[in-house]
Formats: structure tokens, sequence, C-alpha cells
């Protein structure tokens, strides 16, 4: 078997890799950025958990394998989180899907969020290729943390040309995939197989709150289109007031055109989520869920006070639509997509959420297909 070694050539969609004792750690976010970030646990784990990454690669080998470290989230009295999957996609088209059990575990205590690692095992994903010269890509689990410890095969690897239009996006959880089954089924890597696009998924899980280390980040990524999906966090986490949010959005988007002075940029407004239409955040877990085998959020804020500035979804549609008429005459490539088009009351009496935050896997498919329809078809800002 050739070893291969695992380089940015081969690895995709992350901004750094890390050599460890262990394996290569994967980073969506750069070391300044994490520098940044303050220590905070939850965007570090969630910039670390490679959505949208994938090894990509031509070959005319018949079997690769790929030893992988994955860290399993235990939390004690929750149902357990299936084992990240790993998506085998073949000339365009995927056609299989890997887990990986073993790996080390954090596990997460709800109440007081603590942590404790228990190391493990790295574990071997064996694919097997069909004869002859193939474009291969392994798409990597999207709410996972997963580390790379080495690639082999029966024939060389040879990295692929980046010759499609580069997409860099950044969101929440949502963004992220949230409870997407497949790394190939999060609504982006649907949206950009549709499209053709290579994509760079800035979608971090609690963690878009016009952070301005990630501005900077996606500033200095290399982009054809960038895009920027805001408002679940800043209301759920409730990060913000009204008056802070317009001049937080118009700084973080000018420092995206510092790097992309004349790319299309589009803002996505949020998602219908009824627990924050009009009932301000924090969000936190429902005590009533636990041990039902389905965890759940509700709203803890109070409408009341949406009148002194607290932020609802309602309030952030509003505000991302007085900051892009505000900017209009200045960037006439700055876009607005309205969140609701994507999923909206009509699709929620269908398709609920089904921990009241969350879209589910196949929500996540129908976001991407209409993102893909909306954004990246005919007369659409992403167009070709």
């Amino acid at each position: 078997m050739i070893h291969t070694p695992l380089t940015t050539d081969l690895v995709v969609g992350v901004a750094e890799l890390e050599q460890t004792e262990r394996a290569t750690r994967l980073h969506r976010l750069p070391a300044a950025a994490r520098l940044r970030a303050g220590g905070d646990p939850q965007i570090l784990m969630a910039q670390a958990q490679p959505a949208g990454a994938r090894l990509a690669f031509r070959t005319a080998a018949d079997r690769v394998e790929l030893d992988v470290l994955p860290t399993k989230r235990v939390y004690p009295g929750a149902p357990p989180r299936p084992d990240g999957r790993y998506d085998v996609v073949v000339d365009g088209e995927v056609t299989d899907g890997l887990a990986a059990a073993g790996g080390d575990e954090l596990v997460i205590d709800l109440a007081t969020g603590v942590a404790e690692l228990h190391e493990g095992a790295p574990t071997t994903l064996a694919i097997a290729l069909p004869p002859g010269e193939h474009e291969v890509e392994v798409w990597l689990p999207h709410n996972e943390e997963t580390a790379l410890v080495a690639l082999r095969s029966d024939a060389p690897l040879l990295a692929l040309p980046r010759t499609r239009r580069r997409w860099v996006h950044h969101g929440s959880s949502i963004s992220q995939g949230s409870n997407a089954t497949r790394p190939t089924g999060t609504w982006p890597v649907v949206a950009a197989r549709a499209a053709d696009v290579d994509l760079v998924n800035l979608g971090l899980g609690g963690s878009a709150l016009l952070d301005p280390f990630v501005a900077t980040t996606m500033r200095d990524t290399p982009a054809d289109l960038v895009s920027l999906a805001v408002g679940i966090n800043l209301v759920n986490g409730d990060m913000m007031r009204r008056r802070a949010l317009g001049p937080a959005l118009h700084g973080y988007l000018d420092t995206i055109r510092e790097g992309h002075p004349t790319a299309p940029l589009l803002l996505v407004s949020p998602l219908y989520c009824p627990i924050h239409e009009q009932t301000p955040g924090p969000a936190a877990f429902d005590p009533a869920s636990f041990g039902t085998g389905q965890l759940r959020f509700v709203a803890t804020g109070d409408p009341a006070e949406v009148a002194a500035g607290r932020l609802t979804l309602e309030v952030v549609r509003e505000v991302l639509a007085e900051v892009v008429a505000a900017r209009a005459a200045e960037d006439g490539a700055l876009y607005l997509l309205d969140g609701l088009t994507l999923y909206g009351p009509a699709d929620e009496a269908r398709l609920p959420l089904p921990d009241d935050l969350h879209p589910d896997a196949e929500t996540q498919q129908l976001v991407g297909e209409r993102f893909a329809a909306a954004v990246f078809g005919a007369g659409g800002p992403f167009a070709a």
C-alpha cells in the first residue's frame, strides 16, 4: 500500500491542518482566529468538526484506507449520538456511506457544561472503488470532530485541480448541518453539489455571532462567492440588542469587503423558528424533554422586552433589510435572501423542527435545493 501525506492539496474545505503526536487535526478556523475566540469551548469544538471538508483526489486504486480518530460527544441522560458518517463520492455520485466507531469520548454534563475527555483508539475505514481511474471525494462528518491518522491506497492518489468557483459561507449549526444524517445531506453541500461549486463551509454551531475574527477569516479566504446567514444564534444566545446589531453587521460586511471588494455577497435572514419568531432568547433545554428520547429547546425571554431592544427573529429580519438598503448605493453586489423562502411557516407545519430549533434531514435537503435554485439558478445572485 502507498502511504500518501495528508496535506491541504488533498484535504479541502479546511483552513489549517495541525500535526499532533496522535493525528492530523482539522481546523476550519485558522490559528489566529482560534486564539481570538478567547477559549470558548463551543466555537472551538464546532470549528474542529469538518463540515464541508473532504478528501479529494484522482486515482486508479481499487482500495483506499483512511485511519481516523473521531471524538464522540456523550451527554449523560441524553440519547446517544450516532457515529459520524463519511460519504464516498465517485465521479460526482454518492456511492457509499461509512461510519467510524471508537475514538475518543468527550463526556459533557448538560447541567454544568463540564467536559471530560477519555482517549480511545483510531479506526480504519476501507473504501472499495470500481475499476478504472476516477475522481473521488470522501466527505468527512459534519457534526463530529474528526482527526486523520493515515491515508493508504494500492495506487497513487493525485490532488484534483481547483477549477470551480469557490463559495465561502458562514452561519450557525443550521449551516453546519444540524440534524442532517450525512455530510452530503447538509444544506450547503446539497446546494454546492447542485451548482458545481467549491464549498468552504464556515457554519459553526452556536457561534454565528458576528465575531470579528470570523469576518477576518472570511476576508482572508480566497472566494468568488460569499454568503452569511445571520440571526438565530444572536437571538437564542441573547447576545445583542437591536441598537448594536446594525452597526455590528455593517462592520462585519466592511471587513469581508476588504478582501472581496466586488464578489457577490449574500445575506441570508433567519429560517422560520416558532419559539423565537416573537420571543427573545436565551434558548434553553426544555427540562420536560429529559428522558423522553428527544431533547427540545424553549425560548426563555420576555416578548414585552422587544420594545426595549431585545432581539427576535422578526426583528433580525427587519434590521438585515435596513442594512442592505443602507448599503445599496455603495455596494451593487450585496444581496438579501429572505430565509422564510427557504423554510417558512407552511414548511414548519409539514416538517416541524424536531427539537424546536434545528431542521431535520429532510428539511436540510429541501433548504439546499431551494437555495441552489434561488441563488445559483438563472437570475440569482450567484448565477454563473
